[in-house]
């Protein structure tokens, strides 16, 4: 049995990919901090199958001030899922909050794997390191330049991943995702936040024109892309995890109006500092590398979430 180590393991992607990696029969330590950027009762109904599972095991620690050795031996994956997200609230007093979660979080835990002998540390980054490129179609060779607090720690992060497998032979997998959507999403972010405005016939909130185009990722195709990253023998590699298809946000509201049949209502307000004007992933050197093949389109990808937030109703 394989033992690997997820951190951020509460998380909308983290619970996905302990899920999934239990299921394949292989033993997880889980470790989160449960800050409160959103409510903690989402993050344990997000944990609710695993807990009661003999070969999940959650450890609640903050990955900064915790002796991560106790719980790295024997580790041969890491799944490296924690960080504070959001690029609205990214601004501000609460860059430090940014640092010491996407930055320092990150440095501590490759610190501490520089003596473990991993077969393979898999780093989640974002589409929010390249900014608002003049390339149309967004690659790994683009030229990252963040336009927001967010992006610029998730790309400082990129950053200690490369001195650390260069340095110390960490062998390390950066997968850029490319705005993930999906049951347990969290209340922050749009589809959610649409989709819930639409059950209670509510009004939407759009920053901007709604015109900005977005390359839209199923929680499970990111999920597979981290286990393709897992089985590759490649020891040091940056991937692009998206669709591959670009959509805007006006038509993914009337995609979920379609789909719940309602008319929606729609406010727009002033575009927020930091959001991208456009994503368009090029998922080429992924497919090609990792076997990643996108599978889920964005209608029942919807579905999906939809039926999610039905189910968990109770909750935010």
């Amino acid at each position: 049995m394989t033992r690997c180590l997820v951190t951020g393991v509460a998380g909308f992607i983290g619970s996905h990919i302990a899920e999934t990696l239990v299921n394949k029969g292989n033993y997880v330590v889980g470790i989160d901090s449960f800050t409160d950027y959103y409510d903690e009762k989402i993050k344990q109904e997000n944990l609710s199958s695993l807990t009661q599972d003999k070969r999940f095991r959650l450890v609640k620690k903050d990955i900064v001030n915790f002796n991560l050795k106790k719980i790295l031996r024997k580790v041969e994956y890491v799944f490296h899922e924690a960080a504070q997200p959001g690029v609205r609230s990214s601004w501000g007093t609460n860059f430090q909050v940014y640092l010491r979660n996407n930055v320092l979080a990150t440095q501590r835990l490759l610190e501490a794997l520089k003596s473990i002998a991993l077969k393979k540390f898999i780093f989640a980054s974002s589409s929010s390191i390249y900014g608002d490129s003049e390339d149309s179609i967004l690659s790994e060779t683009t030229i990252p330049h963040p336009i927001s607090p967010y992006g610029a720690t998730k790309l400082a992060a990129e950053k200690l991943c490369y001195l650390y497998n260069k340095n110390y032979g960490i062998p390390i997998i950066t997968l850029r995702y490319f705005t993930v959507y999906g049951p347990r999403q969290r209340p922050d972010m749009a589809f959610h936040k649409f989709i819930k405005a639409m059950l209670k016939d509510d009004e939407i909130e759009i920053f901007g024109d709604g015109n900005q185009l977005r390359d839209f990722t199923h929680v499970n195709d990111v999920v597979d892309a981290n286990i393709a990253a897992a089985e590759t023998d490649i020891d040091w590699g940056i991937f692009n995890i998206g669709s591959g298809t670009q959509i805007s946000i006006n038509k993914v509201i009337d995609v979920i109006g379609e789909i719940l049949d309602v008319e929606p209502e729609v406010k727009y307000t002033e575009k927020v500092e930091g959001d991208m004007r456009q994503t368009l992933a090029d998922i080429k050197r992924a497919s090609s590398s990792l076997g990643y093949r996108p599978s889920i389109s964005l209608s029942d990808g919807l579905k999906l979430q939809i039926q999610s937030i039905k189910n968990r109703s109770n909750l935010s």
